[in-house]
């Protein structure tokens, strides 16, 4: 008895373990890739614009492998199934290729539908796969946007700026913006009426050579260019040599490295000169560029404003441009560009924002001191430097008129005046300009007065 018991415990054992085994090694094999449970990935949106001049890929994916694709276009009428160029089973990624069918579908119905249907080689689900479905409504879209310059100013001036009025027309425009030929992008803002834009250029002075294009790119990618003629004037620029003396490197120089103390600390005092010179005024000047990048893009119905003339009775005792070479002991050490007009009155005097605006800064920023930036539309910028006292703050509105600072000497200045400069989304133009009510009224004033007559009589 005792026997039989002891061979029925060990055949208890002996099941228990076989059902155990069974149970995990079902379990692994569940969880081996053989049975993943992941559908495949389709890329795809589930809607675009279609050029159907160019191709476009779809993305299939799958860790197991993909068994079966299936990719079909259809109209409102007929489904054309497309070939599966390059796929066989097995493969873990297939980008589709997807043309324009040359027979048996219709353009000219506008939309299509894209469907995509993919199965995996799991043996999930009863040893079938894993399978996904995705759809997406394509519309189509052959047609480069309709682009028409409108009116400019007669000419633009190195280191100046121009006026362009034109329409672009498309009614799925996407992307809208002037190119040059030194890098810079222009933004141009709604003008007037739907469908016409208008943008200040500006020919920066360092740029040897100026040429401009609209370019307008709709949802479908295509896309349209057109060149806005100016005359070109190469104005020269004076370049001068400054001797530095010890004075000034061991006064203004030492006080404005001590905005740097980690850089500066080892430096001689003409490696000084040269760093706050150049990698501070560049620092400084990007810190302007960021604030004076900004555009807005609300329809812009007029543009109308009086010459800039901040500082009453103001002599200019600097000029825009010049290209300025410091020796110290000697040695030519750093070079810079002027980039605005100094003009100088008496000690303290009153600074103003002849144009209405918005501050868009209003601190202390090296090299110009304490300094003050108003926004006045039309990506149109006015600075104002080495202020002893600012008197408005970030966010207030400027009146035409408005008292805004006093002049000083702070920043890299040695006698109490003001640095004044005009910038154009990002760039440094002539002050002269906007200065001067004549060129004003020209390239101004006359340009968007004539246009709105012109778009009139063409909406007439």
């Amino acid at each position: 008895m005792k026997k039989r018991r002891g061979k029925g415990y060990i055949r208890v054992l002996l099941l228990i373990l076989f059902i155990w085994g069974l149970y995990y090694g079902f379990k692994s094999l569940m969880h081996s890739k053989r049975f993943e449970k992941q559908s495949p990935t389709i890329t795809l949106k589930k809607e675009f614009y279609w050029n159907t001049n160019n191709p476009f890929e779809v993305e299939i994916s799958d860790e197991s492998g993909l068994r079966d694709l299936n990719i079909a276009l259809s109209d409102s009428k007929s489904v054309v199934t497309l070939p599966l160029k390059g796929f066989h089973q097995g493969m873990k990624k297939y980008r589709a290729k997807i043309f324009f069918p040359k027979l048996g579908l219709d353009k000219d119905m506008g939309i299509l539908k894209l469907t995509v249907k993919a199965t995996d080689l799991s043996d999930w689900n009863l040893f079938t796969g894993n399978s996904v479905k995705k759809q997406s409504i394509i519309h189509i879209d052959d047609n480069k946007p309709e682009l028409f310059p409108l009116i400019s100013s007669y000419g633009i001036s190195r280191g100046g700026a121009a006026l362009a009025i034109f329409s672009a027309k498309d009614k799925n425009l996407d992307k809208l913006y002037i190119e040059t030929n030194f890098g810079k992008i222009f933004k141009p803002v709604p003008f007037y009426k739907d469908g016409f834009y208008a943008v200040l250029l500006a020919w920066p002075v360092k740029a040897q050579r100026f040429s401009a294009k609209i370019v307008a790119i709709d949802k479908a990618g295509n896309k349209s260019r057109s060149r806005i003629d100016f005359f070109l004037k190469n104005r020269k620029y004076r370049e001068s040599t400054i001797t530095v003396k010890d004075n000034f490197v061991n006064g203004k120089i030492a006080d404005l490295s001590e905005d740097r103390p980690e850089q500066t600390r080892s430096l001689t005092p003409a490696q000084k000169l040269d760093f706050i010179n150049s990698k501070y005024r560049k620092e400084n000047n990007d810190l302007i560029k960021k604030v004076t990048s900004k555009i807005d893009t609300n329809m812009l119905d007029d543009f109308r404003l009086d010459p800039f003339y901040p500082l009453k009775n103001g002599k200019v005792v600097a000029s825009f441009g010049d290209h300025r070479f410091y020796k110290y002991k000697g040695q030519v050490v750093s070079e810079a560009y002027h980039l605005g007009v100094d003009l100088a009155s008496v000690s303290r005097a009153d600074i103003l924002s002849t144009n209405k605006g918005v501050v868009v800064f209003a601190n202390y920023n090296g090299i110009y001191g304490n300094n003050l930036i108003i926004y006045h539309g039309l990506g149109l910028y006015s600075l104002y430097g080495h202020c002893s006292t600012l008197l408005v703050r970030k966010g207030d509105i400027v009146r035409a008129w408005q008292v805004v600072a006093k002049s000083g000497a702070t920043g890299l200045a040695l006698g109490d005046h003001l640095h004044f400069s005009i910038l154009i989304q990002g760039i440094f133009v002539r002050p002269a300009e906007w200065m001067d009510s004549k060129w004003m009224k020209a390239n101004i004033t006359d340009i968007i007065e004539n246009a709105k007559k012109m778009i009139d009589r063409q909406r007439g």
